[in-house]
């Protein structure tokens, strides 16, 4: 698992410089994001270029800040990413933080499923990893 780890550090910092062409070179060509209902930019997004889309959306929301990877757990081929999120919005003097996770289906070194969880727990459950 440490080339899925390697290549999740990568997307992690390729999201926080605001380098989309770099944060798709893992993806597969048949990559599906799913966003959950509660989230700001809730959906489902289908191939390289609605992801690419919809993460840099996202992105394009914050003045500054980080989306920063504390511990990625395995389970064959799915991947789950604790994450800790500090980011300041345009327009905005606040800072909004919390910690949740995303996870990842794996395919021949490619993403092929993106899937963000609010609760960690929920990432847990869904790749049958006991932490």
């Amino acid at each position: 698992m440490n080339t899925e780890i390697e290549i999740l550090e990568q997307f992690y910092a390729a999201i926080n410089r605001n380098d989309m062409q770099a944060m798709i070179k893992a993806f597969d060509p048949q990559i599906v994001r799913i966003e959950p209902a509660d989230f700001p930019t809730a959906g489902t997004y289908r191939g390289i270029a609605e992801v690419q889309a919809h993460v840099a959306k996202g992105r394009g929301t914050w003045a500054e800040g980080t989306c920063a990877p504390e511990k990625f757990l395995a389970n064959g081929d799915k991947v789950v990413a604790y994450l800790y999120v500090n980011v300041r919005l345009h327009d905005a003097t606040e800072w909004i933080e919390g910690r949740f996770a995303d996870g990842f289906v794996f395919r021949n070194g490619k993403i092929v499923q993106f899937i963000t969880f609010g609760k960690r727990a929920e990432a847990l459950a869904w790749a049958d990893i006991i932490d």
